[in-house]
Formats: structure tokens, sequence, C-alpha cells
């Protein structure tokens, strides 16, 4: 595709000389003869390259080039490469034109063959930088999707340890991940807060199964083996270095909005925000969840149980919002299945 060069310069000469050698060269050329044609220009325009004279009326190059950044900025347009005419050899001006993010600078008059070389091979050089650029987005992505994999493997071995409940540490992922959006995170806080769901019970890898899995009533001593798995996971996740957030979900999902949870007893505003979440994301999943004593239970029941428990047992916020999400459920489809 043919790359569009702007040329802007308060010299005719200048502007037509910059067009013949640059035509020749084979770029799309626009020579426009001030910095405020250039501002209305880019923001309909996509442009490859830009020569700006430093020296011009009204705006000079500098301003010009400090309101085309921002302009970038809010328009979310990408950065346009600069290269500055100048015809005084000033190291003051280079340090300033360097500063705000000039490519280069090329001294007039010009010579066309310099002028050439210099717009061939920093437009190269912009091709390299945003192929490079593109293709570690891709290789991030990459690896993030094989993360989530590798997550998603050991969410579920996790839940393979309780004949009870499989899929529990997903529905939690995919419930809090909604609470989440509906509360105003960003995409971004949706994706981290969904992870944490996933591995918000991975201690339980430490709790012997026979607990676990235990179909009657827990004894003292064995509910004081359950209650390890919050510090346990913590311990685990804290280990990931390059997610240390991880961890957050997993130690503190069983605190209570009042304080009496555990492991460390916190309320309110001290429990993070998003272990508040999961933690009514956790409560809905287990009690529409199959287990061994009983069936899932009935919708109107876990309305009434998540009411009763708003402001004692969770946040209210977060509460108030997992009740929105059930009303919106008129089949009952939120559940084991």
């Amino acid at each position: 595709m043919e790359e569009h060069v702007v040329v802007v310069d308060d010299d005719v000469i200048i502007l037509k000389n910059a067009n013949t050698v640059l035509s020749e060269a084979g770029y799309k050329v626009t020579c426009l003869k001030s910095g405020r044609l250039l501002l209305d220009y880019a923001v309909k325009n996509s442009i490859d390259m830009l020569l700006l004279d430093i020296k011009m009326p009204e705006l000079d190059g500098f301003e010009t080039m400090r309101l085309l950044r921002k302009l970038e900025i809010e328009k979310g347009m990408r950065e346009i490469p600069v290269i500055f005419f100048t015809a005084n050899d000033d190291c003051a001006s280079e340090t300033m034109g360097l500063s705000l993010g000039a490519m280069d600078f090329i001294r007039k008059p010009f010579v066309a063959e310099v002028l050439t070389l210099r717009v061939r091979h920093l437009l190269d050089l912009v091709r390299l930088q945003r192929d490079l650029h593109a293709e570690v987005e891709r290789k991030t992505k990459e690896i993030e999707g094989l993360s989530l994999h590798v997550v998603h493997t050991l969410a579920d071995a996790i839940d393979a340890k309780d004949a009870y409940t499989k899929g529990h540490s997903g529905r939690v992922a995919d419930y809090s991940r909604e609470i989440a959006r509906r509360a105003g995170y960003s995409e971004e806080e949706q994706d981290e807060i969904y992870m944490m769901g996933l591995l918000h019970d991975v201690g339980k890898i430490g709790v012997p199964d026979a607990v676990i899995n235990k179909p009657g009533k827990l004894t003292d001593e064995e509910f004081e083996k359950i209650k390890t798995h919050p510090t346990r996971g913590a311990k685990i996740l804290e280990n990931i270095e390059e997610m240390p957030q991880l961890a957050i979900g997993a130690r503190w999902h069983h605190e209570r909005f009042d304080g009496t949870g555990y492991p460390d007893g916190l309320s309110g505003d001290d429990i993070p925000e998003e272990a508040r979440i999961i933690a009514v994301a956790d409560a809905y999943d287990a009690m529409t969840s199959n287990r061994s004593y009983r069936g899932v239970i009935p919708q109107d029941v876990v309305k009434e149980e998540l009411q009763k428990g708003s402001g004692t047992q969770f946040d209210p916020r977060f509460a108030s919002i997992m009740l929105e999400i059930i009303d919106e459920d008129t089949d009952y489809k939120l559940h084991e299945q």
C-alpha cells in the first residue's frame, strides 16, 4: 500500500520541492502550509510520516507537535512519526525536538537523495517496530491463553476432590465476573476476578479427601481442617509472582461482612472487594449445587438466604447485584446441571 507522507512548511518552495522528490520516490504526498491545517487534516486522514518545519508563524513546529500528540491521545489515534525540518544548526532545537519524540532532523535546503533516504529508512524502522509490537501482543495472548488453560485444568483438579462439586470453581468464576461487570469493573479487572474465582478453592488440595467428601456433619476437628484451605490456597498462589492478586480470592472468600468469618476475621471494607464478590458467588453456587444430603435448593429459598445474609455474611452491594441476576433468571438456569 502506498505510504502517505505529509509535509508542513510555510515556505512554498520547500513544499514544492519536497512534493516532487517524495512523489518521484513513490510516496503519496500532502503539502500543508500551517500547523493548524495539519491538526484539522490529521483527524480525518491516515498519515505514515510527518515532515514538520520548526519555524512557522502562529504555531511553530514544537507547539504543533505538542498539540498533535494531545490530539492523538484524545482521539485514540496512532502516533504519527515526525521528522523536523530546520534551517539552523542548533543543538537546543534538536534537544527540544527529540524530547518531544521526533525521530530525526533534516536541514534546509535539503538534498533530494538525503530526504528520500531519511524518509525511507525511518518508515522501514516504524514498520519494523509496529510488526514487532504486533508479534509481541500475539505471543502475549498465546501465553495468556495457555495460562488460562492451565488454570482451568487446575480448577478441574480441585473440583475433582469433591464428588459433589463438579464445575464449582468455573461457575463461581462466571458468577464473580458477571457481578464485577455489573459493578462497573473494567474488562481487565473482570478477567482478573474470573481467575481468582477459578482458584479460590485451590487450598483444598491440602485437605484430606475423606473430610471433603464426608456425607454427614463434620466434627469440630474436621471443620478446622476445612478452615485451613484459605491460608493454604493463599500460600500456593502467592508464589505466582506475575499475578500476586490471585491470592486475594483464595485467602479471604470465607470472611464475613460482619467480621465473624475466617481466617482473619476481617469485616466490611477491610475485606478486599474481589473477595467480597467471590464470597457471594461461592455461597450462591453452594446453594444451587447438588449435595449428598440434598438436591439444588429452590430459587426462592436461595434468594431469601441471600437477602437474609446481606449486611452480615455478604457485602450488601454485591448481594444486591446477585439478587438482580436471580430476578432475571426466570427459568432458574443458573445452577449445577
